[in-house]
């Protein structure tokens, strides 16, 4: 009797077992498409917020992201280039890029943002998609007071500063969010680096 009840639970389990790893699948496969839309949409939202001027973005050519993530670490920033699209303007002409960037030295996690960068290596600014930092402070990084200091910059790479900017290249960090501020600044100058040296973009 013991035997066949252990038979008859065994198969119980696997009967539960294999209908819950179908509705799971069932359920993939129905949210599959709807989140890859979404997350379609928040990248191009986040596109078209640091390239107005753009009419269109296609994906670079050939981009390769283990390569491009290998290149901005040998120059010395802890981030990855996730993405790299072609802003295009109504003609189809190349006006620009936008570089999605992984900063993973921000101070509760990673932060992921899009950076538009016009032909000529002028920063439009940077548009995040995810983060995960301290709200009140790190969360910060998101508000106008912060972002908008890269804009419209021509610089080789941007500094961290304490106090009021001194200079064009110089960003004021947030006031207790030091890390984060670093974080994102120097996600940009990644940005900036695979820029220069992959995009045309050597001064």
């Amino acid at each position: 009797m013991k035997t066949k009840k252990i038979v008859h639970d065994a198969l119980i389990l696997t009967a539960f077992t294999l209908v819950l790893g179908f509705l799971l699948g069932l359920v993939y496969e129905i949210t599959k498409q709807p989140i890859a839309d979404a997350n379609a949409a928040a990248a191009q939202e986040a596109y078209k917020a640091v390239f107005a001027d753009a009419d269109s973005f296609e994906a670079l050519e050939g981009f390769d992201k283990n390569a491009a993530t290998e290149e901005v670490v040998a120059a010395g920033y802890e981030d990855s280039i996730d993405d790299v699209q072609v802003a295009k303007d109504a003609s189809g002409a190349d006006i620009g890029y936008v570089i999605t960037v992984t900063a993973k030295d921000g101070s509760q996690s990673t932060i992921t943002f899009s950076v538009g960068i016009q032909s000529d290596g002028t920063v439009n600014g940077y548009s995040v998609t995810s983060i995960a930092e301290t709200p009140g402070l790190g969360m910060k990084v998101e508000d106008e007071s912060f972002y908008s200091q890269f804009q419209g910059k021509l610089v080789d790479t941007f500094n961290v500063v304490k106090n009021t900017p001194a200079a064009d290249n110089e960003i004021e960090a947030i006031s207790g969010a030091t890390i984060s501020s670093k974080a994102v600044t120097n996600g940009v100058n990644a940005a900036l680096t695979y820029f220069r040296s992959e995009l045309g973009g050597a001064q």
